[in-house]
């Protein structure tokens, strides 16, 4: 690819780079520019069709899933209580003889898998996540006795055994007994006008449509009483049937909020996380822009450096020549131009790791169009991002110092012959948070990975410094796929 002549963005490239994975755009991922979702409808259409949802329709479409767990409720509370309650009173009944002991931790597992069932019922049913407890530290050995014996020691192993002893099962005989009456009143109320005709009389004298009329108008009714029954509960399966997506939301809302108060992750475990995280993410931090230093320094005085010193001294012994040997002095003087030429693509070589001007000016788009159009390798360039879209400095230097990095190790080590370079920004639709992707594919040889002191090593840290993540994924024979994706 020739220096004048931009790469080609959002193109389709040919040849053995078809079959290199790219990185996926959702249809519902915002990018700048967007008014709306990509892929979305017209405002208009999308806001009815959110109201609609949120509505009484949105609430008759989760009747079926909601129908669906709290009618296994029950059943299914009934037998976590049966289990655990045998395992944790044989447990504390023989705990003096030590078997005891293994029956509890037996309990205790046995209501974590039926806490965790009720987890993943919900979500099922349409509630919101809930995010289970860590219930070991990651990255921490787990010894056979720890594994055996931390229950007793973590709270929420007591939490889910009182959820699947006492809590759920009194709540799951309350909701199953209304879902059930509410249901089939719904149903027998709705269909009573066409199966009543089928049920014998029997010298009835006494019917429930006379007996409210009565009372209510303070008359003696004589309409056919009969047909007043079958309308009478025609009006209450109405009714009943017209309630049942709020009673079914409600008694599944409820079963929800008693989960997420038992059975999930304490807001201190995730602020432990956070701020575990954030140590971790400020030693990478640390290493990184340290090792970055030390590379730069190591760079400067095996180059730039004694290609100076070398300038130096061809200076001073042109100086020597200058009277007694002009040809001589000019030859000299020649070299050290040359010297001098040299040094300065050096220096503009590694001041590619720092902001170029066109970052500052222009944005981080045309500076990594710049950037592949210096790619002794065809390298092309597939943006989701418009022309002129800025993020905060800090940001477009690091992504465009990862794309350096990624560019001249492509040129050093890969052994391809053509490229892709994909930048894009997406919005996790689970938590809403942002993040700008930065990838390289290649068709090379593959057999990179992240060793230590390497420059794959480097970019890690530093990514890793940034909260983002770093992705190397190079089989041995092709094609690689490296990239970073880092939080905005």
């Amino acid at each position: 690819m020739s220096t004048d002549t931009p790469p080609v963005r959002a193109a389709t490239t040919s040849g053995t780079l078809d079959a290199v994975s790219t990185p996926d755009i959702r249809p519902g991922d915002v990018r700048p520019g967007d008014t709306q979702p990509a892929g979305a409808r017209p405002a208009d259409a999308s806001a009815a069709s959110t109201a609609t949802r949120r509505g009484y329709g949105g609430l008759w479409r989760g009747v079926p899933r909601e129908l669906g767990f709290l009618l296994l409720t029950m059943p299914i509370a009934i037998i976590g209580m049966s289990v655990g309650l045998t395992l944790f009173w044989t447990g504390v009944g023989t705990i003096v003889i030590y078997v005891g002991l293994f029956v509890l931790i037996a309990a205790f597992y046995v209501v974590r898998a039926f806490g965790t069932l009720e987890i993943v019922r919900l979500r099922w049913a349409g509630r919101p996540p809930i995010t289970e407890p860590q219930w070991s530290e990651p990255g921490t050995p787990q010894p056979f006795w720890r594994a055996m014996f931390g229950p007793f020691v973590n709270g929420h192993y007591w939490l889910y055994l009182l959820h699947t002893l006492i809590i759920n099962p009194i709540v799951s005989i309350v909701s199953w007994t209304l879902t059930i009456v509410w249901t089939s009143v719904a149903l027998g109320g709705l269909t009573a006008w066409f199966w009543e005709r089928f049920t014998p009389d029997n010298g009835r004298d006494i019917y429930l449509s006379r007996v409210v009329v009565d009372w209510v108008f303070g008359i003696h009714s004589t309409f056919d009483p009969r047909a007043g029954d079958a309308i009478l509960e025609l009006i209450v399966g109405v009714v009943f049937a017209v309630t049942l997506p709020f009673i079914t939301r409600g008694l599944t809302s409820l079963h929800g909020v008693i989960a997420l108060g038992m059975l999930g992750a304490w807001r201190s475990e995730a602020l432990q996380r956070e701020v575990a995280d954030l140590s971790a993410s400020r030693g990478a931090a640390v290493v990184a822009e340290d090792q970055a230093l030390r590379r730069l320094e190591r760079d400067l005085h095996d180059g730039p450096q004694q290609r100076l010193v070398r300038l130096q001294m061809d200076i001073a012994a042109a100086e020597r020549k200058l009277s007694d040997d002009p040809d001589a002095a000019r030859a000299i003087l020649a070299e050290a131009g040359q010297q001098a030429h040299d040094t300065l693509e050096e220096l503009r070589a590694l001041s590619r790791g720092f902001a170029p001007p066109i970052l500052q000016d222009r944005g981080l788009v045309a500076a990594v169009d710049s950037l592949a159009a210096r790619s002794p390798i065809p390298l092309r360039v597939e943006s989701s991002l418009q022309q002129g879209t800025r993020f905060s400095p800090e940001l477009e230097r690091s992504v465009y110092f990862v794309a350096a990095e990624l560019s001249a190790n492509l040129a050093k080590h890969s052994g391809a012959t053509e490229a892709r370079l994909f930048l894009d920004r997406t919005v996790d639709q689970a938590t809403g948070a942002a993040w700008l992707s930065v990838w390289l594919t290649d068709n090379g040889t593959g057999g990179a990975s992240k060793l230590a002191g390497h420059g794959l090593a480097g970019l890690d840290e530093r990514v890793r410094g940034l909260r983002g993540e770093f992705v190397v994924d190079s089989p041995v024979g092709g094609p690689t796929r490296i990239g970073a994706r880092i939080p905005v």
